[in-house]
């Protein structure tokens, strides 16, 4: 496995190139707390592109926040930072991972070239609705510089996902893209945002990751 970082913001983002290949990459999306795998996923070994892993703001390799601030729109700009350095990619992202790359599509729908949303940590997020806040009343002292963050863990698992937001995204994703379909899920997991939302589009379709992959290829 090869590691590269790209220095973003005040962050170095650590992308891992996990296969080599002609064609557009696989970009691989972790979960929350999760960090990329030293080898391909299940279900990614027909794809013939390059794959290669971001670690997220505070996970695996990639540096550490002070203070913490994170957000699903500013993990979005991590990789949105891969897309400037590697072009037009498909996305396959896991929980967290999954929600964020539906936010890049919208936002970049001629560069993200297909969206495979899978099971995995953070997928439900915070709910709907903004809840209570929560902080460390005094952070360990035993976790500077290692990943996953707490930070990142606390204020992820809380982040509101209301599915009207989700559904504009895709909306944008559908117009812009041409894609069709647009969006794959993979996921059993169903979070509102997802189930009352994303599955009405006509632009997403529901397959396991090996087909969802290769709607994509």
């Amino acid at each position: 496995m090869k590691t590269t970082f790209l220095r973003h913001v005040k962050t170095d983002l650590a992308v891992h190139e996990l296969q080599q290949g002609s064609g557009r990459p696989l970009l691989l999306l972790h979960g929350l707390g999760e960090r990329t795998l030293s080898s391909p996923p299940s279900g990614t070994q027909h794809w013939v592109g390059p794959i290669v892993g971001l670690d997220f703001t505070g996970h695996g390799q990639s540096s550490l926040p002070a203070g913490g601030g994170y957000t699903c729109e500013a993990l979005m700009s991590d990789a949105d930072a891969v897309i400037h350095a590697f072009g037009d990619v498909t996305i396959f992202g896991r929980g967290l991972g999954g929600y964020i790359g539906l936010l890049l599509a919208g936002s970049r729908p001629k560069q993200v070239r297909g969206l495979v949303i899978a099971d995995g940590p953070g997928l439900d997020g915070g709910g709907s609705r903004p809840s209570s806040s929560k902080v460390f009343s005094e952070p360990p002292a035993d976790i500077s510089n290692k990943t996953p963050d707490p930070w990142a863990l606390l204020e992820l698992s809380s982040d509101t996902r209301p599915g009207d937001y989700a559904t504009e995204h895709v909306i944008q994703f559908a117009q812009l893209s041409g894609l069709k379909p647009a969006v794959a899920v993979a996921a059993i997991g169903r979070p509102e945002w997802l189930e009352t939302t994303i599955l009405n589009s006509s632009v997403v379709t529901q397959t396991d990751i090996a087909q969802a992959l290769a709607l994509f290829q």
